[in-house]
């Protein structure tokens, strides 16, 4: 599987440029979209679920065309928006056996035990028979989940997925997403959790203001911040000039007063020692330093 996107760009009325001229490559794997929120994530995936034309530029998926070719990529796509939906008259089990039907599987036999599988692996089986509407937010985005894998498709493209999940949640559903992940699909995951994007994807890119920021491996982008990131050792009255001067990461507790994680080029004045970054860090500086997004003025 492969997509291919080239000189995208979204213009919406009123002259609102959501985004420009993006060039990607995305093969089989898990690839994540990292970004602030209005970086032109949602944009971007509304438009390759075919929900949304683009103002120019083309996308092909496995060579076809997504303007020429919506009716045979659509049946290839699984797909959870941001603000995922449901019939709220529907019980858990019959949306999702509603959903798999949409997706193509008739036969009635197969497509119960494909439900249950699925309700089993989101964590939703005991609770199959309860109103859909009446849900606790964290399993109606699991069923969110579930809806968008059903019927095995070969893309899957899912918005903010982990929104709403408490830590154990996440863990599972990034699980799932992995196992997946060995097979000849492309995942692709749009968030602004950078946690989301180092735990599980080999290919990533970075959106700023609708722009293309990076493109790469998650280890390249940490790379750049190797240097860059201090952990302070500050008093009290230190507090307010650490977050005024530099993007603060965290700010822990000592004996002696505080341990202050930074990102910065330089530290003067401060008793500090250099701290092995994560993407977490690397995320940070690059939006700070390398495409000037002002991070600690947020």
């Amino acid at each position: 599987m492969h997509i291919n996107i080239t000189n995208l760009s979204k213009v919406y009325p009123g002259g609102k440029t959501a985004i420009q001229n993006i060039d990607l490559n995305i093969k089989s794997g898990m690839f994540g979209l990292l970004g602030p929120n209005g970086a032109g994530k949602t944009t971007l995936m509304r438009i390759l679920v075919t929900l949304m034309k683009p103002s120019q530029g083309q996308v092909f998926v496995n060579d076809m065309d997504l303007m020429r070719n919506r009716k045979e990529i659509r049946s290839m796509l699984g797909y959870l928006p941001q603000d995922f939906r449901f019939f709220s008259k529907l019980s858990t089990w019959e949306f999702l056996d509603y959903v798999a039907s949409l997706a193509g599987m008739k036969n009635s036999v197969v497509r119960k035990s494909a439900v249950d599988e699925m309700l089993e692996k989101v964590g939703l089986f005991e609770v199959r028979d309860r109103a859909a509407n009446k849900l606790s937010g964290g399993m109606k985005r699991r069923l969110g989940i579930a809806q968008a894998l059903i019927g095995d498709p070969s893309i899957i493209i899912v918005d903010e997925p982990t929104t709403g999940l408490d830590p154990e949640e996440r863990i599972r559903f990034r699980n799932l997403l992995s196992d997946l992940s060995q097979r000849d699909i492309i995942i692709l995951l749009s968030t602004h959790i950078v946690g989301d994007i180092s735990s599980a994807c080999h290919q990533m890119a970075l959106l700023h203001e609708g722009n293309l920021a990076y493109h790469g491996s998650p280890e390249v982008l940490v790379e750049k911040a190797k240097g860059h990131v201090w952990r302070i050792k500050a008093l009290d009255h230190e507090l307010d000039r650490l977050n005024q001067s530099f993007p603060v990461i965290s700010t822990v507790p000592s004996e002696s007063g505080w341990e202050v994680e930074v990102v910065a080029k330089e530290v003067n004045g401060f008793t500090a020692e250099p701290v092995e970054p994560n993407l977490e860090h690397a995320y940070v500086y690059f939006m700070e330093y390398e495409v000037g997004h002002a991070w600690h003025s947020n």
